[in-house]
């Protein structure tokens, strides 16, 4: 980098003198600056071998949701676990922080999304849901995890990606299906106390699951645009099942026209989708007679649809 130097009368190479603070021009040793404030990180990451500067600074993110944004300052623990300085310790405790309930709820939602892969959106409007609630003192007494796992469930809903409430349970850190059912219910009523009007909740599609349970299964490209494209013209028939009893049935179907070596079996399929394989059935049996209509013609012309099993089988 070259800079003015007043004795030299001309533009010079200069050097940063990083402990100091100063710019000193190369040829006379003029200190040109000094005091310079150096606004790169205090610490080498990774990052520095790129040749780009770290935006990271001291201190932990901003949350927008806690009432000190989240700049709270905590008594750390001595050596060994001790508390270093008792008293400082025991006046914090005393103090109390009124913030403490809704960061262990946060730090819930966030362990309960990692778990289920969920972008940070969902997780961003989990804990929103969950700070409204807590704003109307209403969560006192009640099961955290099932409140949590509501939260996440409504969130995924309203994101437009909806995971099943078996998915939910499996990481609800014990909670049950009923528990989370009826803390779904509550936190609905709730909000819709607040708002005045019932809580958008988006409506779920067979295809919403798809992609995901296709995956699961290790189905490939093919494959799984059948699979889209089945569930989209059987969206025109009236089945009277739930969204994702009729995914797991098309997927059953589907999965019998195929030519994979190694076949997938309805017991995979049931895994795969948390739908019991008594209900994949039932949900085949009302798809059957209407199998013509709704695989796609270009992949059905290379198939018999004579192979596919009988509902009574």
């Amino acid at each position: 980098m070259d800079t003015y130097c007043s004795d030299c009368k001309r533009s010079t190479e200069v050097v940063f003198d990083h402990a100091a603070g100063d710019t000193v021009c190369s040829e006379c040793g003029l200190v040109l600056e000094s005091r310079s404030i150096d606004e790169t990180s205090e610490w080498r990451t990774f990052a520095d071998e790129s040749g780009g500067d770290d935006p990271n600074r001291v201190g932990g993110p901003v949350n927008p949701l806690l009432g000190d944004a989240a700049l709270s300052t905590v008594i750390s623990k001595g050596p060994n676990g001790s508390n270093g300085d008792g008293s400082l310790a025991r006046l914090q405790n005393r103090g109390g922080d009124p913030d403490r309930a809704i960061v262990v709820a946060f730090k819930a939602i966030g362990t309960m999304a990692d778990r289920l892969s969920l972008v940070s959106t969902i997780r961003d409007r989990a804990s929103e849901i969950y700070k409204r609630l807590e704003d109307q003192k209403c969560t006192r007494g009640r099961n955290l995890d099932a409140l949590v796992a509501a939260c996440i469930y409504i969130a995924c809903r309203q994101e437009g990606k909806p995971r099943t409430v078996k998915e939910i349970c499996s990481i609800a850190n014990g909670a049950s299906k009923k528990e989370i059912g009826r803390a779904k219910e509550f936190i609905v009523k709730q909000l819709k106390v607040e708002m005045g009007e019932s809580m958008e909740m988006g409506t779920i599609h067979a295809g919403d699951y798809l992609r995901r349970f296709c995956s699961n299964l290790g189905m490939n490209h093919e494959e799984i645009k059948v699979v889209q494209e089945t569930v989209q013209k059987a969206e025109e028939f009236d089945i009277r099942r739930s969204p994702i009893s009729i995914a797991a049935a098309i997927i059953y179907m589907i999965t019998q026209l195929s030519d994979s070596k190694k076949p997938i079996l309805r017991a995979d399929i049931s895994i795969a989708t948390t739908v019991a394989e008594g209900t994949i059935k039932n949900a085949y049996k009302d798809l059957y007679p209407h199998a013509s209509k709704i695989i796609p013609e270009w992949y059905v012309k290379d198939k018999d649809l004579k192979s596919l099993c009988s509902p009574k089988a």
